[in-house]
């Protein structure tokens, strides 16, 4: 049997290390959707992570976010930072347990995965605008939406879903959620990520409803 000292290995031929090793990305809320983006770029090698979070672990979270037992009660940026340096304990890892505010120096790559539209507009506003790469998770039982904007178009796109009165009542992301749907939301934007980094299109706006099996883009 051949050992390599390599994590990155097997991903080498699909995944651009090296622009990895220098990219700094920005987590703001570690939710069920964040959480599992936190854990999805660390074992991408992601070199510098910053996860934003006021909150705390409870006991619902094990289920659906994936914490474990012994992370109740405590701030779930550094539940997830453990997790993180587990993984990799070379990776930067950088915890703001506190809710996003404008005066927070963020990264230009921001994965944006709260619980509102309100809450996502101040930090568009504040920050995403200004992004290279944002990406914006969304969850309500097993419909999901992500979307990611880097260019004029797709931030017009992003825009717009900010003021859409049907998307304001789908409630928060997290709103009667499950582990499984979750990691496949943050697989979706890690994915979106990396297409980024290799020079290709990305996705602005892709639709999950896990329950009917039915799966929309729109570009």
């Amino acid at each position: 049997m051949v050992v390599t000292q390599d994590r990155f290995v097997r991903q080498r031929d699909l995944v651009p290390r090296e622009k990895l090793q220098t990219l700094s990305a920005t987590v703001i809320g570690v939710g069920a959707i964040g959480r599992q983006v936190a854990l999805q770029l660390a074992t991408l090698g992601v070199g510098h992570l910053q996860l934003v979070d006021f909150d705390v672990v409870e006991l619902s979270n094990v289920t659906t976010q994936g914490y474990g037992c012994a992370d109740i009660g405590r701030p779930k940026v550094e539940a997830t930072a453990a997790d993180i340096l587990r993984l990799d304990p070379d990776l930067d890892v950088v915890c703001s347990a506190d809710r996003y505010r404008p005066r927070l120096e963020v990264a230009d790559v921001i994965f944006c995965c709260v619980d509102s539209i309100s809450a996502r507009s101040v930090i568009w506003k504040g920050a995403g605008s200004r992004s290279t790469f944002w990406a914006d998770g969304r969850m309500r039982g097993e419909s999901l939406r992500v979307l990611v904007a880097v260019d004029d178009a797709t931030r017009e796109q992003y825009s717009q879903s900010l003021f859409d009165p049907a998307e304001a009542q789908t409630g928060g992301c997290t709103n009667g959620g499950t582990y499984y749907a979750a990691t496949i939301a943050a697989g979706l934007m890690v994915t979106q990520l990396v297409r980024w980094l290799r020079g290709e299109p990305v996705v602005g706006d892709q639709m999950v409803n896990l329950l009917a099996g039915e799966w929309s883009v729109a570009n």
